[in-house]
């Protein structure tokens, strides 16, 4: 699971960063900063979801 994730992120980034660059190219400066911030929004996502699986794990490992 940990390759797949890192993989996710990496794809995330740069498809961002391309549809980024398109955007600003055609003049959609306004559109490509949301298209940005969207993607920080899906890998933030899937962070925040590892983090709290981690805490479940946690949870479940050390409860009595």
């Amino acid at each position: 699971m940990g390759v797949e994730i890192i993989i996710k992120i990496a794809a995330i980034g740069l498809l961002t960063a391309i549809i980024g660059q398109i955007l600003k190219q055609t003049g959609r400066e306004e559109i490509s900063t949301i298209a940005t911030l969207a993607g920080l929004i899906l890998v933030i996502i899937m962070v925040l979801n590892l983090i709290g699986e981690l805490f479940t794990t946690f949870n479940n490992l050390f409860k009595f």
